[in-house]
């Protein structure tokens, strides 16, 4: 995967929310990010689908519930690296307009 293909790959914002709860959860199953992110499960899991397609997270299966993780910690720091910046520079991107 090039740079610009792992880029679109996060650049959902639902997407973006899901690999920030895995980078301070480390594993999470379906319910855990509907529950946190208080969005339907429908949408959760497409956007799961969509990651794993990608290769960008991983998931192991527990009974019943699938547990997913973030499949490479370079990209846990990728994905650590963009929040912290985007805090320390939030005048950069305010619209969804530069997007």
């Amino acid at each position: 995967m090039n740079g610009p293909a792992l880029l679109k790959c996060i650049c959902d914002e639902t997407r973006f929310e899901i690999l920030e709860l895995l980078q301070k959860d480390n594993e999470l199953c379906v319910n855990d990010f509907v529950e946190k992110l208080e969005k339907d499960q429908p949408l959760i899991s497409h956007h799961l689908k969509t990651l794993k397609n990608c290769g960008i997270v991983k998931s192991r299966n527990e009974g019943k519930k699938a547990m997913y993780a973030i499949s490479n910690p370079q990209l846990s720091t990728l994905i650590s690296n963009v929040t912290k910046t985007s805090k320390k520079i939030p005048h950069l991107c305010t619209t969804t307009e530069c997007c």
